[in-house]
């Protein structure tokens, strides 16, 4: 496969596992009584609506060039909701965050189950790399968005296991204060610690190591 076609098929990967994964915040928010992005349009697997030009487009052209063709990661437009709908918002939020990420490990399982398949039945088949980078891409979208760190999914996840005192209101604060700064020294500085754990998960549901 020519450089172009990958990168091609890479973007195409990303972008149907960030609509899967926004649709999913979707799903589990009019689960709980918000219908907000219902109402939207936004419960929808046509990407359109989903297409962010810097996070969908531009972020994972750049990464793919600037890792060598190693990797690419990116976001969609975020579902909204209107916590003002949700019996319990805090606890509410944490679990429409955590349909996410738990939404990619399903399709890195899926998709890891084909692999398997396809590796055993032919070891030369294109379909085994097609399928590994779609894996990989669940596996690392599920990763990072587990960061508890704003805007991420995690920080949703931490805000609703922080303890309701001053301390704990303190951490939710700095955080929302420095939430993106310190994400951005993560992505440029921390992003290689996932790789060890996308590539345990990977050789979990694949079979096979990378």
């Amino acid at each position: 496969m020519d450089g172009i076609s990958l990168i091609l098929f890479q973007l195409v990967a990303l972008l149907f596992s960030v609509v899967i994964h926004e649709v999913s915040h979707g799903v589990m928010a009019d689960k709980l009584g918000d219908p907000t992005a219902r109402l939207l349009g936004r419960l929808t697997l046509n990407p359109i609506p989903h297409i962010d030009p810097i996070g969908s487009i531009l972020l994972p052209v750049a990464l793919w060039f600037i890792s060598g063709g190693t990797f690419v990661i990116g976001w969609a437009k975020p579902v909204p909701y209107n916590p003002w709908n949700l019996k319990n918002p805090i606890v509410a939020a944490a679990k429409i965050a955590l349909a996410g990420p738990l939404s990619n490990i399903a399709l890195a399982v899926v998709f890891g189950a084909f692999l398997r398949f396809a590796v055993a039945l032919d070891p030369a088949s294109p379909l085994i790399l097609f399928f590994g980078i779609i894996v990989q891409i669940n596996i690392l979208l599920a990763i990072f968005n587990l960061v508890p760190l704003p805007p991420l999914d995690g920080s949703k996840i931490l805000y609703a296991i922080l303890p309701r005192t001053a301390q704990g209101a303190a951490v939710i604060s700095f955080l929302e204060r420095n939430g993106l700064i310190l994400l951005l020294v993560f992505i440029f500085f921390g992003f290689e610690l996932l790789i060890p754990i996308m590539r345990a998960l990977f050789a979990l549901f694949t079979g096979l190591r990378i």
